[in-house]
């Protein structure tokens, strides 16, 4: 029997198809563009298991509406195609996903693992779908199931390191990150996975010179790793009121790729609101954004891309809003596995998300501060959910709740002892709050 890239058996023996299928997994680890190469090629390979699984799970990577219409024909196709139990397994995650039955995707995935733990693409599936749900443990979980039988095969470390981030196990991730990239350089993951932690630990300077220093690899990836590891060195130039580069890697790498995609809209969302909160004039921006967004519809595919839909939308003054509001609305009182997330976490998040945009402050201050507690439910790592956590302190500060902004603030330092945005937020706090020792120990953090 033949075997894929990593060593699976595989029952394919047509070359085309195994080629298809190799690029696929090794593509969909590395975040590189060959992923795609099986769209190609099952056209003319019908009765492949494995090859329409991989086809479907791309198409279900659009994160869209749509994307379950356009993968049920792959996965109808993989389930009446013959292929070894492994392969059969893929097939049936696909099923499950297509019927939006998460909890089933997982536990597939989790039993897959275990039990053929050398099936990366699987366990790194299972991963997204975790890590969507807000579960880091079971994402670091899912991921050791490949030790110690795959502890040398390559991207496995930066999805172990990031498990480890998302756990607040940041020595174990940095460990495993630099792992991966003595396996190979060029990662994109472990970077990810070791910006994350710099990041976290304020390690700000250090952060700048290594994401520099890496750069070079992500040129030609996918439009996700490629804007989003930007998006990660934009924060850290962020912090140091670098404004310059920021809004070159804005223009530059983080917005512009696929502009139709989801999470090169959310990076570019996310990353416009920071720049405005640190008090950066970005112009006409957000139109552009919040028209490639509005072209979506009422999309309501997960609750973390939709907040931030809802917040360009709100931003650029869209009639849209109205229309994604109600489609919020009407997710939370659907009867399905994610119907707390929407109910009781992005239902008041985006009430408040909207409070912010119409002025009411201390609305919006409220409705977030109840939402905030419980957001890793609705998915996104710690450094992107941080987003809502901003919109939260601009209507605190909005709202001259200097008591709460300053607390808010003080933490916030504890891991971003210098940034210089903070320290002049909180100068400006500690002013109208009556402090003025305080507020000139803060300006001077600054430099100024």
């Amino acid at each position: 029997m033949t075997t894929d890239c990593l060593g699976n058996p595989i029952s394919e023996t047509d070359p085309e198809v195994i080629r298809g299928i190799d690029d696929f997994i090794e593509g969909f680890l590395a975040y590189q563009t060959r992923a795609v190469t099986i769209l190609g090629v099952i056209g003319d390979h019908p009765a492949s298991c494995l090859g329409n699984a991989y086809a479907g799970f791309l198409y279900m990577f659009l994160e869209s509406p749509q994307a379950p219409d356009l993968a049920r024909p792959f996965a109808e196709r993989a389930l009446a195609a013959a292929g070894t139990p492994r392969e059969q397994a893929n097939a049936r995650v696909l099923a499950a996903w297509v019927a939006g039955d998460i909890p089933q995707v997982i536990h597939l995935c989790d039993e897959a693992a275990r039990q053929w733990p050398g099936d990366l693409a699987l366990i790194k599936l299972g991963q997204y779908h975790l890590f969507n749900l807000g579960d880091a443990v079971g994402m670091l979980r899912m991921a050791l199931h490949a030790l110690p039988p795959q502890a040398d095969a390559p991207y496995l470390h930066g999805m172990i390191a990031f498990g480890y981030e998302q756990c607040h196990l940041l020595d174990q991730a940095e460990s495993a990150a630099r792992r991966a990239m003595e396996i190979v350089p060029s990662d994109p993951w472990a970077h990810h996975a070791l910006a994350h932690v710099m990041l976290t630990q304020g390690r700000v300077d250090e952060g700048i010179a290594f994401l520099e220093s890496v750069s070079g690899h992500w040129a030609g990836l996918n439009s996700f790793m490629q804007t989003h590891n930007w998006w990660h060195l934009a924060l850290f130039y962020l912090s140091r009121d670098r404004v310059a580069d920021v809004l070159a890697v804005y223009d530059t790498h983080v917005w512009g790729l696929e502009k139709d995609y989801s999470q090169d809209q959310v990076g570019a969302v996310s990353l416009l609101a920071r720049m405005e909160f640190a008090g950066i004039d970005v112009g006409a921006r957000w139109q552009d954004v919040a028209a490639h967004i509005a072209r979506r519809g009422a999309d309501t595919t997960a609750p973390f891309l939709t907040l931030q839909y809802l917040f360009a939308l709100e931003r650029a003054d869209r009639p849209e809003a109205r229309a994604l509001m109600q489609a919020i609305v009407d997710r939370a009182d659907t009867p399905a596995h994610d119907r707390a997330a929407w109910a009781e976490v992005a239902l008041p998040a985006a009430r408040g998300i909207t409070a912010h945009a119409q002025g009411n402050a201390a609305e919006a201050a409220r409705l977030l501060g109840r939402a905030l507690p419980r957001m890793r439910e609705i998915g996104g790592s710690h450094a992107q959910r941080d987003f809502f956590e901003q919109i939260h302190l601009d209507a605190l500060t909005r709202s001259g709740n200097w008591s709460a902004a300053q607390q808010v603030l003080e933490l916030r330092r504890a891991h971003d002892p210098d940034g210089i945005p903070l320290n002049r937020h909180l100068a400006q706090v500690y002013d109208a709050a009556g402090l003025p020792a305080e507020a000139a120990r803060a300006r001077a953090r600054t430099g100024a």
